[in-house]
């Protein structure tokens, strides 16, 4: 899935704020177009910045272009909801997940209908490496604390199995010291057996 939050910095603040006023909606012929918006000053006084949340095709279509076309549409709507007399934002930020190579989207979404084979192979380790993130989390894919708890799992699961390598290791190694690999007297007869015999 795609979810794109658009962040813009203001000089200074212009729309309503107060108790019970944090969010505002754009009404648009095209669905989803900068319709849901945002002010940071209840959580972040005085930081004066927006966000304006973009999903599915509107975020794909804002990712392909530049900043400044995004910003330019983002200040139309601005000004057609508070007037043409607003400032200009002086900063925009645009997360670029849907084309990141290594991303691909913002959020898991899995179908109604999967099997728990799916969540367990995507999350099964490769070799030395291990996944985690909110895709891998069971109970609450999509959300900031599927990741969180995910990423615990996935560390308990890599220092299990650090801790075993690192039992692992030394008893190697003393193994090999206790073996001697040695061919047999009569090599014609068994040409390719080896014998192991122990020393101490």
């Amino acid at each position: 899935m795609v979810y794109t939050k658009i962040f813009l910095k203001f000089p200074h603040c212009f729309w309503p704020c107060g108790p019970g006023q944090e969010f505002f909606i754009y009404a648009h012929e095209l669905r989803g177009y900068f319709t849901f918006w945002q002010h940071m000053e209840n959580a972040y006084p005085g930081s004066n910045i927006l966000v304006v949340t973009l999903t599915n095709e509107q975020s794909k279509r804002v990712e392909a272009q530049s900043d400044q076309e995004t910003l330019k549409e983002a200040m139309s709507v601005l000004r057609d909801m508070f007037g043409s007399t607003i400032p200009y934002a002086t900063d925009i930020l645009v997360p670029r997940w849907w084309n990141n190579r290594f991303q691909r989207g913002s959020y898991s979404n899995y179908p109604m209908i999967s099997d728990n084979k799916l969540l367990q192979n995507i999350k099964a380790p490769v070799g030395r490496i291990f996944f985690t993130g909110e895709h891998t989390s069971e109970k609450f894919s999509g959300y900031v604390h599927g990741g969180y708890l995910a990423g615990m799992e996935t560390s308990k699961s890599l220092l299990e199995e650090m801790k075993q390598s690192l039992l692992l290791q030394p008893l190697l190694a003393f193994t090999e010291s206790l073996t001697l690999t040695q061919q047999t007297p009569n090599s014609q007869i068994y040409p390719n057996v080896n014998f192991i015999s122990g020393r101490s």
